[in-house]
């Protein structure tokens, strides 16, 4: 399955409005990195994933919209949710894109 192409021109758009912004293809869709680390990216499967601290997912995921990030049967992974798109108006993509790249700055480059 591609991933959506839509939703990834509206992250562009919103992303590359800080310096050093790399585009990265990866899980079947496409990721963005700040000082080399992920901040948000469009997947395959469908949806948002964006970068927050490990402490906020659970947080996070009591919005009906937001899931953690992971394979089916296995441990999700640390750090990461997964923003349903059919609730990406332009604030809310703006906020969860500002949110991962805030998260990644935070983060020692690598």
């Amino acid at each position: 399955m591609a991933f959506d192409e839509r939703l990834a021109d509206r992250i562009r758009d919103v992303i590359q409005a800080r310096p050093d912004v790399v585009e990265k293809k990866m899980f079947g869709g496409v990721g963005w990195m700040l000082q080399g680390n992920m901040a948000v990216g469009v997947m395959s499967t469908g949806g948002l994933l964006v970068r927050v601290p490990p402490e906020e997912v659970d947080e996070a995921i009591t919005d009906p919209h937001v899931h953690v990030f992971g394979r089916p049967g296995s441990k999700p992974m640390k750090g990461f949710v997964i923003v349903d798109p059919e609730v990406l108006d332009d604030a809310t993509l703006g906020e969860w894109v500002d949110r991962g790249a805030e998260r990644a700055l935070e983060l020692p480059p690598k």
